[in-house]
């Protein structure tokens, strides 16, 4: 019979710490009201033949609470950088003024905070569906193992309860990363 030890259980962990830090990732694309510049993370543009992050074309700063300045490095980048925004989801009209681009980015209404909270949610139950499915996948593993009789059926008792015991944290985690992001959206 085969030992089952905590490096048994690296791999899963892994994958569901990955599938945390992607959500948060997410949740830092998603505009509140203030300006990020982690909003324009997503934003690519084609340059020289390849698409391109802005955020490699250019310096963005945050002079006010609720302003983005783009400064491309490459002037001639400055109107495909443009483009780029307005075709995105951003929701924001950026000015051009020649040289850089400002974002100026609106209160939230009342409609799109609420729009928002629910994109949070699916983003956090799409979450949870990847974590479940890392579990499934676990629980397979053991259960097969205990079929050729490589651990004993205790010991696949115990690996069960210790994948639902992991499987649980990472849940608890992401319900309290959509919990925080929809308090984030929801201040005034």
């Amino acid at each position: 019979m085969i030992e089952i030890t905590r490096d048994a259980y690296i791999p899963y962990e892994t994958r569901m710490t990955k599938t945390l830090n992607i959500l948060k990732e997410d949740f830092n694309t998603i505009r509140a009201g203030r300006a990020n510049p982690k909003v324009l993370d997503k934003i690519a543009i084609d340059y020289y033949g390849s698409q391109t992050p802005i955020n490699q074309l250019a310096n963005i700063q945050v002079p006010e609470p609720r302003m983005i300045t783009i400064t491309p490095f490459d002037p001639s980048a400055l109107k495909n950088i443009e483009k780029a925004i307005q075709v995105s989801d951003l929701g924001i009209n950026p000015n051009n003024d020649g040289k850089t681009i400002r974002l100026v980015f609106p209160s939230l209404t009342e409609d799109r905070r609420k729009e928002l909270t629910k994109t949070v949610a699916k983003h956090g139950e799409e979450a949870k569906i990847s974590i479940r499915a890392v579990r499934r996948e676990a629980m397979e593993k053991f259960k097969d193992m205990q079929k050729k009789k490589e651990i004993s059926e205790d010991t696949l008792v115990e690996v069960e309860d210790s994948v639902q015991k992991l499987t649980d944290r990472f849940i608890s985690e992401i319900d309290k990363t959509v919990s925080d992001k929809d308090k984030d959206l929801l201040a005034v």
